[in-house]
């Protein structure tokens, strides 16, 4: 049988290593020419398609920051908190979720485990109408109960099968112990299965921050008034209807958007990389 990767193989070591540096540079073009046209003036943006500016200049960020009318930390505030929220949400309740899944023995699991599973293949946009509905039915639209509420209440099936699977890789042997020792099921959660679990919690706040910051579609059908856009809406708001732009302030603070979501990710990247591996998730 043929190895189909066998070709690869024979291919020297540089030439290797210069095919990786290349392709990494074409991936990382869009980064670099976003960074960089944060520092260009605007009439120069479009007509230096450089990664390097020629002159730097920090008057787009000056001006993006009070652009809209208050300053963008605002906006940086009013993300973080539906940010933070949520991952405390998913954390507590898809890891409660994910235990009784994987531990506890009662009627119908199996049937309430695979239609959590079928939740997964629902795009929002199905959802998306009946919640609004129901959200407005209890007053709580233009507030951050819609989008911060719901992670409360295990919502997010892919991180409860996330911990499932890693609940279910620690040894049974664990909690026999613990019940011996007089603990219930809360204590053995807490205090065995949790810390275990940091790999998988990792995991589901890192994305769970990530998707939740770069959210724009709910955010934008769920907060209404100004003062509670986050940075996704925000950044739409530099644009106008005639589909004109200001691209120097836009890219300025499009930078300063990102750079939470960087620092967030290369916090927990080691957690993330473990828990990815011991989860089965390839």
């Amino acid at each position: 049988m043929t190895d189909p990767f066998a070709s690869e193989r024979r291919l020297p070591a540089p030439l290797r290593h210069g095919l990786l540096v290349v392709l990494g540079v074409v991936m990382l073009y869009p980064l670099l020419w976003l960074l960089s046209s944060s520092f260009k003036p605007t009439d120069t943006i479009f007509r230096d398609p450089s990664p390097w500016p020629s002159e730097f200049s920090l008057a787009n960020y000056v001006e993006g920051w009070t652009a809209l009318g208050a300053p963008f930390q605002r906006y940086l505030t009013n993300s973080a908190i539906i940010a933070v929220a949520s991952v405390v949400g998913n954390l507590l309740s898809c890891s409660m979720a994910a235990y009784a899944f994987a531990r506890l023995e009662f009627r119908g699991k199996k049937l309430m485990f695979a239609m959590m599973l079928a939740t997964i293949m629902l795009p929002i946009h199905v959802l998306i109408v009946p919640r609004y509905v129901l959200f407005s039915e209890l007053g709580w639209i233009n507030t951050y109960l819609p989008l911060v509420v719901p992670k409360f209440l295990a919502t997010d099936a892919f991180f409860v099968f996330l911990m499932v699977q890693f609940i279910r890789s620690l040894p049974t042997e664990l909690d026999e112990a613990a019940r011996i020792d007089g603990c219930g099921h809360w204590r053995i959660f807490w205090r065995i299965v949790m810390p275990l679990c940091t790999p998988a919690l990792a995991t589901t706040a890192v994305f769970t921050f990530i998707w939740t910051w770069n959210d724009f579609f709910s955010q934008l059908i769920f907060l209404t008034d100004q003062d509670l856009h986050t940075v996704p809406v925000a950044l739409r708001t530099f644009v106008d209807g005639q589909g004109r732009s200001s691209w120097g302030p836009l890219f300025a603070m499009s930078v300063v958007g990102l750079a939470p979501i960087f620092g967030f990710f290369l916090a927990g990247q080691r957690y993330l990389t473990q828990g990815i591996a011991t989860t089965g998730i390839k």
